[in-house]
Protein backbone atom coordinates (compact mmCIF):
# COMPACT_ATOMS: atom_id res chain seq x y z
CA UNK A 1 0.00 0.00 0.00
CA UNK A 2 1.05 3.52 -0.78
CA UNK A 3 0.79 6.32 1.56
CA UNK A 4 2.63 9.28 0.12
CA UNK A 5 0.30 12.24 -0.51
CA UNK A 6 -2.52 11.86 1.03
CA UNK A 7 -4.23 14.40 3.51
CA UNK A 8 -3.07 14.51 6.98
CA UNK A 9 -6.75 15.06 8.33
CA UNK A 10 -10.29 14.10 6.74
CA UNK A 11 -12.33 17.24 7.21
CA UNK A 12 -15.98 15.36 7.14
CA UNK A 13 -14.19 12.98 10.43
CA UNK A 14 -14.39 16.25 12.37
CA UNK A 15 -17.46 17.19 11.02
CA UNK A 16 -18.89 13.32 11.73
CA UNK A 17 -17.58 13.90 15.14
CA UNK A 18 -19.60 16.97 15.95
CA UNK A 19 -22.72 15.74 14.45
CA UNK A 20 -22.40 12.60 16.83
CA UNK A 21 -21.89 15.15 20.06
CA UNK A 22 -24.83 17.70 18.89
CA UNK A 23 -27.28 14.69 19.60
CA UNK A 24 -25.72 14.22 23.33
CA UNK A 25 -24.73 18.32 24.52
CA UNK A 26 -28.62 20.06 23.53
CA UNK A 27 -30.17 18.02 20.19
CA UNK A 28 -32.14 15.31 21.54
CA UNK A 29 -33.29 17.73 24.57
CA UNK A 30 -34.64 20.48 21.49
CA UNK A 31 -36.36 16.92 20.24
CA UNK A 32 -37.97 15.71 22.82
CA UNK A 33 -39.49 19.18 23.46
CA UNK A 34 -40.54 19.34 20.41
CA UNK A 35 -42.48 15.98 20.05
CA UNK A 36 -44.31 16.86 23.97
CA UNK A 37 -45.19 20.79 21.85
CA UNK A 38 -46.55 19.29 18.88
CA UNK A 39 -48.65 16.00 17.69
CA UNK A 40 -46.04 15.63 14.52
CA UNK A 41 -45.13 11.95 13.84
CA UNK A 42 -41.76 12.64 12.21
CA UNK A 43 -40.95 14.37 15.56
CA UNK A 44 -42.17 11.90 17.51
CA UNK A 45 -40.35 9.42 15.87
CA UNK A 46 -37.13 11.24 16.02
CA UNK A 47 -38.03 11.56 19.95
CA UNK A 48 -38.45 7.13 20.23
CA UNK A 49 -35.13 7.14 18.56
CA UNK A 50 -33.27 9.38 21.04
CA UNK A 51 -33.61 7.00 23.74
CA UNK A 52 -31.36 4.14 24.79
CA UNK A 53 -32.61 0.43 24.08
CA UNK A 54 -34.14 -0.72 27.31
CA UNK A 55 -32.12 -4.22 26.45
CA UNK A 56 -32.03 -6.26 23.04
CA UNK A 57 -32.38 -3.90 20.31
CA UNK A 58 -30.74 -0.63 18.47
CA UNK A 59 -31.87 2.34 18.26
CA UNK A 60 -30.36 5.74 16.73
CA UNK A 61 -29.08 6.88 20.29
CA UNK A 62 -27.44 3.62 21.00
CA UNK A 63 -25.07 4.57 17.86
CA UNK A 64 -23.94 7.31 19.46
CA UNK A 65 -21.11 6.28 21.48
CA UNK A 66 -19.91 3.02 19.29
CA UNK A 67 -19.76 6.05 16.24
CA UNK A 68 -17.57 8.39 18.56
CA UNK A 69 -15.01 5.01 19.40
CA UNK A 70 -14.82 4.12 15.60
CA UNK A 71 -14.38 7.74 14.51
CA UNK A 72 -11.20 7.99 16.70
CA UNK A 73 -10.56 4.53 15.33
CA UNK A 74 -10.31 6.26 11.55
CA UNK A 75 -8.22 9.10 12.61
CA UNK A 76 -5.21 6.69 14.26
CA UNK A 77 -3.60 6.04 10.79
CA UNK A 78 -3.59 9.65 9.60
CA UNK A 79 -2.11 10.97 13.54
CA UNK A 80 0.32 7.91 13.90
CA UNK A 81 1.37 8.89 10.24
CA UNK A 82 1.90 12.45 11.17
CA UNK A 83 3.80 11.40 14.28
CA UNK A 84 6.14 8.92 12.11
CA UNK A 85 6.93 11.80 9.88
CA UNK A 86 8.08 13.94 12.66
CA UNK A 87 10.61 11.49 13.93
CA UNK A 88 11.85 11.62 10.52
CA UNK A 89 10.67 8.20 9.79
CA UNK A 90 12.47 6.37 12.55
CA UNK A 91 9.83 3.91 13.57
CA UNK A 92 11.13 3.27 16.95
CA UNK A 93 11.22 6.66 18.33
CA UNK A 94 7.81 7.43 16.79
CA UNK A 95 6.62 4.34 18.38
CA UNK A 96 8.08 5.27 21.66
CA UNK A 97 6.80 8.92 21.24
CA UNK A 98 3.06 7.46 20.41
CA UNK A 99 3.16 5.17 23.30
CA UNK A 100 3.94 7.87 25.57
CA UNK A 101 1.03 10.02 24.35
CA UNK A 102 -1.29 6.98 24.34
CA UNK A 103 -0.43 6.25 28.07
CA UNK A 104 -0.76 9.85 29.00
CA UNK A 105 -3.83 10.09 26.92
CA UNK A 106 -5.73 7.15 28.54
CA UNK A 107 -4.74 8.01 31.96
CA UNK A 108 -6.18 11.48 31.82
CA UNK A 109 -9.58 10.54 30.12
CA UNK A 110 -10.15 7.62 32.97
CA UNK A 111 -9.73 10.65 35.04
CA UNK A 112 -11.90 13.31 33.38
CA UNK A 113 -14.33 10.12 33.45
CA UNK A 114 -15.09 9.73 37.06
CA UNK A 115 -14.98 13.52 37.12
CA UNK A 116 -17.70 13.38 34.84
CA UNK A 117 -19.30 10.62 37.78
CA UNK A 118 -18.61 13.22 41.00
CA UNK A 119 -15.16 11.83 41.58
CA UNK A 120 -14.51 15.67 42.80
CA UNK A 121 -17.56 15.23 45.04
CA UNK A 122 -15.47 12.34 46.66
CA UNK A 123 -18.75 10.43 49.02
CA UNK A 124 -16.74 8.01 49.86
CA UNK A 125 -15.12 4.62 47.50
CA UNK A 126 -18.65 2.66 47.75
CA UNK A 127 -20.54 5.94 46.16
CA UNK A 128 -17.52 6.53 43.90
CA UNK A 129 -18.59 5.39 39.88
CA UNK A 130 -14.86 4.58 38.54
CA UNK A 131 -16.37 3.14 35.15
CA UNK A 132 -17.64 5.90 32.77
CA UNK A 133 -17.92 6.66 29.21
CA UNK A 134 -14.23 8.40 28.26
CA UNK A 135 -12.81 5.26 30.52
CA UNK A 136 -14.74 2.91 27.72
CA UNK A 137 -13.14 5.41 24.89
CA UNK A 138 -9.90 5.64 26.67
CA UNK A 139 -8.88 1.88 26.85
CA UNK A 140 -10.58 0.84 23.95
CA UNK A 141 -8.90 3.00 21.99
CA UNK A 142 -5.38 2.24 23.64
CA UNK A 143 -5.50 -1.09 22.84
CA UNK A 144 -6.93 -1.28 19.21
CA UNK A 145 -3.71 1.29 18.96
CA UNK A 146 -1.25 -1.22 20.48
CA UNK A 147 -2.86 -3.61 17.76
CA UNK A 148 -2.76 -1.33 15.10
CA UNK A 149 1.20 -0.41 15.85
CA UNK A 150 2.54 -3.86 16.42
CA UNK A 151 0.91 -5.45 13.47
CA UNK A 152 -0.08 -5.65 9.77
CA UNK A 153 -3.61 -5.69 8.60
CA UNK A 154 -4.01 -9.53 8.39
CA UNK A 155 -2.87 -9.39 12.49
CA UNK A 156 -4.91 -6.75 13.19
CA UNK A 157 -8.15 -8.69 11.50
CA UNK A 158 -7.39 -11.71 13.00
CA UNK A 159 -7.28 -9.89 16.33
CA UNK A 160 -10.45 -8.40 15.41
CA UNK A 161 -12.47 -11.57 14.53
CA UNK A 162 -10.58 -13.18 18.38
CA UNK A 163 -12.21 -10.35 20.22
CA UNK A 164 -15.74 -10.83 18.72
CA UNK A 165 -15.76 -14.29 18.44
CA UNK A 166 -13.76 -14.83 21.97
CA UNK A 167 -16.69 -12.65 23.53
CA UNK A 168 -19.37 -14.44 21.74
CA UNK A 169 -17.83 -17.81 23.00
CA UNK A 170 -17.36 -16.41 26.83
CA UNK A 171 -20.68 -15.06 27.18
CA UNK A 172 -22.61 -18.28 25.50
CA UNK A 173 -20.26 -21.01 27.53
CA UNK A 174 -19.12 -20.05 30.84
CA UNK A 175 -21.08 -20.38 33.34
CA UNK A 176 -22.19 -17.91 35.98
CA UNK A 177 -22.80 -18.65 39.73
CA UNK A 178 -26.39 -18.69 40.84
CA UNK A 179 -27.28 -18.32 36.64
CA UNK A 180 -25.74 -20.95 34.39
CA UNK A 181 -24.34 -20.45 30.97
CA UNK A 182 -25.87 -18.01 28.48
CA UNK A 183 -27.73 -16.41 30.30
CA UNK A 184 -28.59 -12.65 28.57
CA UNK A 185 -30.58 -11.18 31.16
CA UNK A 186 -29.30 -8.56 33.16
CA UNK A 187 -28.49 -10.09 36.02
CA UNK A 188 -27.73 -13.17 34.90
CA UNK A 189 -24.92 -12.49 32.00
CA UNK A 190 -21.16 -12.98 32.40
CA UNK A 191 -20.28 -9.51 32.00
CA UNK A 192 -22.77 -8.08 34.55
CA UNK A 193 -21.26 -11.12 36.98
CA UNK A 194 -17.65 -9.64 36.15
CA UNK A 195 -18.97 -6.11 37.05
CA UNK A 196 -20.26 -7.32 40.58
CA UNK A 197 -17.20 -8.94 41.36
CA UNK A 198 -14.14 -7.25 39.76
CA UNK A 199 -15.40 -3.55 38.95
CA UNK A 200 -14.25 -1.43 42.06
CA UNK A 201 -16.68 1.33 43.69
CA UNK A 202 -20.60 2.03 42.90
CA UNK A 203 -21.88 0.01 39.00
CA UNK A 204 -24.15 2.77 37.31
CA UNK A 205 -27.36 -0.15 37.23
CA UNK A 206 -26.78 -1.93 40.69
CA UNK A 207 -26.28 -5.65 39.32
CA UNK A 208 -23.74 -4.21 35.81
CA UNK A 209 -22.79 -1.13 34.67
CA UNK A 210 -22.62 -0.16 31.14
CA UNK A 211 -19.36 0.52 30.72
CA UNK A 212 -18.04 -2.47 32.86
CA UNK A 213 -14.81 -4.47 32.29
CA UNK A 214 -15.84 -7.34 30.08
CA UNK A 215 -18.01 -5.84 28.12
CA UNK A 216 -14.82 -3.08 26.80
CA UNK A 217 -12.82 -5.62 25.00
CA UNK A 218 -15.70 -5.72 22.02
CA UNK A 219 -14.98 -2.15 22.40
CA UNK A 220 -11.53 -2.78 21.36
CA UNK A 221 -13.27 -4.31 17.89
CA UNK A 222 -15.34 -1.22 17.41
CA UNK A 223 -11.87 0.98 17.29
CA UNK A 224 -10.25 -1.55 15.06
CA UNK A 225 -13.35 -1.27 12.38
CA UNK A 226 -12.76 2.62 12.77
CA UNK A 227 -8.89 1.61 11.77
CA UNK A 228 -9.22 -0.44 9.36
CA UNK A 229 -11.48 2.46 7.44
CA UNK A 230 -8.93 5.09 7.98
CA UNK A 231 -6.07 2.54 6.68
CA UNK A 232 -8.79 2.11 3.28
CA UNK A 233 -9.36 5.79 2.85
CA UNK A 234 -5.57 6.80 3.48
CA UNK A 235 -4.78 4.04 0.77
CA UNK A 236 -3.17 5.63 -2.77
CA UNK A 237 -4.39 3.97 -5.67
CA UNK A 238 -5.21 4.84 -9.08
CA UNK A 239 -7.94 2.38 -9.25
CA UNK A 240 -9.22 3.59 -5.54
CA UNK A 241 -10.58 7.18 -6.68
CA UNK A 242 -12.30 9.27 -3.41
CA UNK A 243 -15.66 8.23 -5.33
CA UNK A 244 -15.09 4.17 -5.66
CA UNK A 245 -14.04 4.56 -1.89
CA UNK A 246 -17.36 6.30 -0.89
CA UNK A 247 -18.99 3.70 -2.71
CA UNK A 248 -17.11 1.02 -0.63
CA UNK A 249 -17.80 2.60 2.70
CA UNK A 250 -21.44 1.93 1.48
CA UNK A 251 -20.74 -1.58 0.22
CA UNK A 252 -19.48 -2.43 3.45
CA UNK A 253 -21.61 -0.83 5.60
CA UNK A 254 -24.52 -2.42 4.01
CA UNK A 255 -22.28 -5.85 4.58
CA UNK A 256 -22.05 -5.45 8.11
CA UNK A 257 -25.43 -4.32 8.88
CA UNK A 258 -26.41 -7.70 7.35
CA UNK A 259 -23.92 -9.54 9.41
CA UNK A 260 -24.66 -8.10 12.20
CA UNK A 261 -28.30 -9.23 12.01
CA UNK A 262 -27.71 -12.13 10.95
CA UNK A 263 -25.17 -12.57 14.15
CA UNK A 264 -28.39 -11.28 16.31
CA UNK A 265 -30.39 -14.34 16.18
CA UNK A 266 -27.85 -16.11 18.05
CA UNK A 267 -26.25 -13.10 19.91
CA UNK A 268 -28.53 -10.28 20.23
CA UNK A 269 -27.63 -6.65 19.39
CA UNK A 270 -27.15 -4.61 22.64
CA UNK A 271 -25.52 -2.00 23.42
CA UNK A 272 -25.43 -2.43 27.18
CA UNK A 273 -23.06 -5.42 27.43
CA UNK A 274 -21.98 -4.30 24.15
CA UNK A 275 -22.15 -7.57 21.93
CA UNK A 276 -20.33 -8.62 19.06
CA UNK A 277 -23.17 -8.40 16.70
CA UNK A 278 -24.36 -5.13 17.78
CA UNK A 279 -20.66 -3.85 17.23
CA UNK A 280 -20.98 -4.90 13.88
CA UNK A 281 -24.28 -3.57 12.92
CA UNK A 282 -23.14 -0.15 14.87
CA UNK A 283 -20.14 -0.76 12.78
CA UNK A 284 -22.39 -0.52 9.79
CA UNK A 285 -24.73 2.60 10.24
CA UNK A 286 -20.94 4.21 11.35
CA UNK A 287 -19.56 3.33 7.79
CA UNK A 288 -22.72 4.56 6.15
CA UNK A 289 -22.82 7.78 8.11
CA UNK A 290 -18.84 8.16 7.07
CA UNK A 291 -19.75 7.16 3.70
CA UNK A 292 -22.49 10.20 3.43
CA UNK A 293 -20.21 12.78 5.72
CA UNK A 294 -16.79 11.87 3.45
CA UNK A 295 -18.65 11.58 0.14
CA UNK A 296 -20.21 15.69 0.23
CA UNK A 297 -17.25 17.09 2.86
CA UNK A 298 -14.42 15.20 0.76
CA UNK A 299 -15.32 14.10 -1.91
CA UNK A 300 -17.59 16.60 -3.71
CA UNK A 301 -16.44 19.57 -1.71
CA UNK A 302 -19.70 20.70 -0.36
CA UNK A 303 -18.20 22.32 3.31
CA UNK A 304 -20.14 25.04 4.47
CA UNK A 305 -23.06 23.33 5.80
CA UNK A 306 -20.92 21.33 8.04
CA UNK A 307 -19.02 24.18 9.87
CA UNK A 308 -20.95 23.97 12.81
CA UNK A 309 -20.22 20.02 13.27
CA UNK A 310 -17.15 21.34 13.08
CA UNK A 311 -16.82 23.71 15.32
CA UNK A 312 -18.13 20.95 17.80
CA UNK A 313 -16.00 17.81 16.64
CA UNK A 314 -12.63 19.94 17.22
CA UNK A 315 -13.85 20.49 20.77
CA UNK A 316 -15.68 17.17 21.41
CA UNK A 317 -14.40 16.73 24.78
CA UNK A 318 -14.51 19.98 26.07
CA UNK A 319 -17.82 20.40 25.32
CA UNK A 320 -18.81 16.88 27.10
CA UNK A 321 -16.70 17.86 30.27
CA UNK A 322 -18.99 21.70 29.69
CA UNK A 323 -22.74 20.02 29.53
CA UNK A 324 -21.67 17.68 31.93
CA UNK A 325 -21.10 19.92 35.14
CA UNK A 326 -19.24 22.46 34.43
CA UNK A 327 -21.15 24.94 32.77
CA UNK A 328 -25.02 25.37 32.77
CA UNK A 329 -26.12 26.25 29.87
CA UNK A 330 -29.82 26.27 30.40
CA UNK A 331 -29.16 28.60 33.66
CA UNK A 332 -26.81 31.10 30.99
CA UNK A 333 -30.12 30.20 28.34
CA UNK A 334 -32.87 31.68 30.78
CA UNK A 335 -30.91 34.26 31.67
CA UNK A 336 -30.08 35.48 27.87
CA UNK A 337 -33.20 34.73 26.08
CA UNK A 338 -35.94 34.15 29.32
CA UNK A 339 -38.25 37.44 28.42
CA UNK A 340 -38.22 36.17 24.76
CA UNK A 341 -39.04 32.45 25.43
CA UNK A 342 -42.05 33.60 28.01
CA UNK A 343 -43.52 34.93 24.65
CA UNK A 344 -43.96 31.93 23.06
CA UNK A 345 -46.92 29.21 24.11
CA UNK A 346 -46.08 27.10 27.18
CA UNK A 347 -45.81 24.15 25.63
CA UNK A 348 -42.84 25.70 22.96
CA UNK A 349 -41.41 27.50 25.85
CA UNK A 350 -38.51 24.33 26.40
CA UNK A 351 -37.99 23.81 22.90
CA UNK A 352 -36.77 27.73 22.56
CA UNK A 353 -35.27 27.54 25.80
CA UNK A 354 -33.29 24.25 24.27
CA UNK A 355 -32.50 25.98 21.19
CA UNK A 356 -31.20 28.75 23.13
CA UNK A 357 -28.93 26.35 25.15
CA UNK A 358 -27.74 25.10 21.21
CA UNK A 359 -27.32 28.79 20.46
CA UNK A 360 -25.13 29.80 23.41
CA UNK A 361 -23.01 26.40 22.76
CA UNK A 362 -22.52 26.99 19.23
CA UNK A 363 -21.28 30.48 20.09
CA UNK A 364 -18.87 28.88 22.74
CA UNK A 365 -17.28 26.43 20.01
CA UNK A 366 -17.19 29.26 17.27
CA UNK A 367 -15.34 31.07 19.02
CA UNK A 368 -12.49 28.16 20.81
CA UNK A 369 -12.36 27.89 16.47
CA UNK A 370 -11.66 31.07 15.43
CA UNK A 371 -8.81 31.60 18.49
CA UNK A 372 -7.68 27.90 17.27
CA UNK A 373 -8.23 26.75 21.14
CA UNK A 374 -8.69 23.11 21.04
CA UNK A 375 -8.31 20.79 24.32
CA UNK A 376 -6.35 17.92 22.76
CA UNK A 377 -6.09 14.95 25.74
Amino acid sequence: MKHTGTPTRLQSLDALRGFDMCWIISGEFIVHAWAKADDNPVIGWMSSQLHHSDWNGFTFYDMIFPLFIFIAGVSMPYSFAQQLAKAGGDRGVAKKNIYRALLKRTLILILLGMVVNGLLQWKGYEYTRFASVLGRIALSCFFAACIFLNYHLRGQVIWCLALLMGYWAAMLLIPVPGFGAGVLTPEGNLAAWVDRMWLPGKLHRKVYDPEGLLSTIPAIASALLGIFTGQFLRWQSMQWTPRRKAGALIVAGVALLLLGKWWDIVFPINKIIWTSSFVLYAGGWSLLLLALFYGLIDVAGFKKWSLPFTWIGLNSILIYMAVHGIINFESTAQFLFGGWIKQAPEAWQPVWLWTGVALIQLALLYFLYRKKWFLKV
